[in-house]
């Protein structure tokens, strides 16, 4: 599972000023890294079509949320932004809304009656459908099929990272998870229609990217020649300008040692393993339907670490699946405890319709879910404390994203958060940093080497 997101899309947000003579949209997601993916290509066609981004919904013509429905608190959420959206449109009638996303699928006569307000609803990567509220969409002279998912134009400065979408939907039914009911089966784009697109994004300045599939491993399978993600991976690491390649998330039934060698042989590849575990213990893997052993696992992570000595690690935890003891929590802990991740994404079970698993008991009261949740973090704070401490003192390579709270912001190659201070703009800069100082979540410095910054 990839982790949640909550905001409007960051790629459009250039600016608060509203120019008069052009329609405006607004477009805000929840969700996985595919949903700010589908939302960006979104953004592109309507900027085709001559829409202008703004950062106020009030300001907006046309309004699209992007739902994710993976766990509860997320669905609640979406409800929460869509009913928002009616007195807007009761002030302004010719305002036109749109749902999409994973919330949508199959669900189109339930939510419109739920959201009378809502002018269309289209599932994830229906982008031909959003002429049904914006009509200038049909005089683009452009094959909207062919824009990129991460859109960029003259009139805003480049991204320095770009997520691109290379497998969509799932094969796998894991009895907790509705993204296969929701997403469709396994779809892997041609590995050249990827490469010219991220070629594009290299033109503009774009010096990172994140290769995205709810099980993004499986990449190739469905197409001629069964090329694997291992092939793709060393495609685009010879794209010139690109200086950092990741992938996520990842299956353990599909991490070969041919991906994991290509992670540690290829130059522009990240020493950094998104790789879901989901629990610490094998009866519940097989209730969970997930395909593989703690034994399994564990043979995994140690062959990524044998070829790759400094990698960091992340994975995904859920507590408090049906029919999950106390016993078996206690293996979740001490399988973390052993493996010491450098990122956990923790989540408490959440019963979804559709699923094998609504079908059974929720039996571990809310109170206990939150109990394992936080033992979860507890153990994973302090085992991040002891990880990036390590840090102190060293010099590491960031690539600068952006500005936050004061201070420049980067992640290393093992996707370390680090943050400087430094006069002048530094954005898209590549930075040797000092760290002085360390966290369970992130890391200060001070530049040491760096390209020179934009003054």
């Amino acid at each position: 599972m990839i982790p949640l997101t909550l905001k409007p899309n960051e790629s459009d947000l250039v600016s608060t000023d509203v120019d008069e003579g052009a329609k405006h949209f607004f477009v805000w997601t929840i969700g996985c890294q595919m949903n700010e993916a589908e939302s960006s290509k979104a953004s592109a066609i309507l900027r085709q079509a001559g829409y202008l981004p703004t950062m106020l919904e009030e300001n907006a013509d046309v309004i699209i949320v992007n739902s994710c429905v993976v766990r509860q608190q997320a669905e609640d959420k979406v409800a929460g932004k869509v009913g928002s959206l009616a007195r807007l449109k009761a002030q302004r009638p010719d305002l036109r809304i749109a749902l999409t996303g994973c919330m949508v699928t199959g669900q189109q006569e339930q939510l419109a009656a739920r959201f009378p307000h809502v002018d269309l609803f289209y599932g994830p990567s229906e982008f031909e459908r959003l002429v049904e509220i914006a009509p200038e969409i049909e005089s683009v002279d452009v094959d909207l099929a062919e824009l990129p998912h991460f859109y960029q134009d003259g009139s805003v400065d480049p991204d320095v990272t770009a997520f691109i979408p290379i497998i969509y939907g799932c094969n796998f039914v894991c009895s907790y998870c509705i993204v296969p009911y929701r997403r469709g089966r396994e779809t892997s784009r041609p590995m050249g229609d990827i490469v010219m697109e991220v070629e594009r994004l290299s033109a503009r300045g774009v010096r990172e990217v994140t290769l995205l599939g709810q099980t993004v491993n499986a990449y190739g399978h469905d197409l001629a020649g069964q090329p694997d993600l291992a092939d793709l991976l060393a495609a685009v690491d010879r794209i010139d300008g690109i200086q950092r390649v990741r992938f996520l998330t990842s299956h353990p039934k599909y991490m070969s040692d041919r991906i994991i060698d290509a992670v540690a042989d290829l130059p522009s590849l990240c020493e950094h393993i998104n790789l879901p575990i989901q629990a610490g213990d094998n009866e519940v893997l097989r209730r969970m339907r997930r395909t593989y052993t703690v034994e399994y696992y564990r043979e995994r992570i140690a062959y990524v670490r044998e070829r790759m000595p400094g990698v960091t690690l992340a994975t995904d935890i859920i507590v408090g699946f049906p029919g999950e003891t106390p016993e078996q929590f206690e293996h979740t802990l001490q399988l973390l405890a052993e493996i010491r991740f450098d990122k956990v994404h923790v989540a408490m079970y959440s019963p979804r319709p559709g699923t094998l698993s609504n079908r059974w008991v929720d039996e571990v009261p809310w109170v206990e879910k939150k109990r394992r949740h936080r033992a979860v973090e507890a153990l994973q704070k302090e085992i991040c404390t002891e990880r990036n401490a390590r840090y102190l003192g060293q010099r590491l390579d960031v690539l600068v994203d952006g500005f936050s709270k004061g201070r420049w912001r980067g992640r290393s190659r093992g996707n370390t958060l680090v943050f400087f201070d430094a006069p002048g703009d530094w954005k898209g800069r590549f930075v040797d940093v000092q760290i002085t100082e360390t966290s369970p979540w992130y890391l200060l410095g001070d530049v040491i080497e760096s390209e020179r910054p934009v003054s």
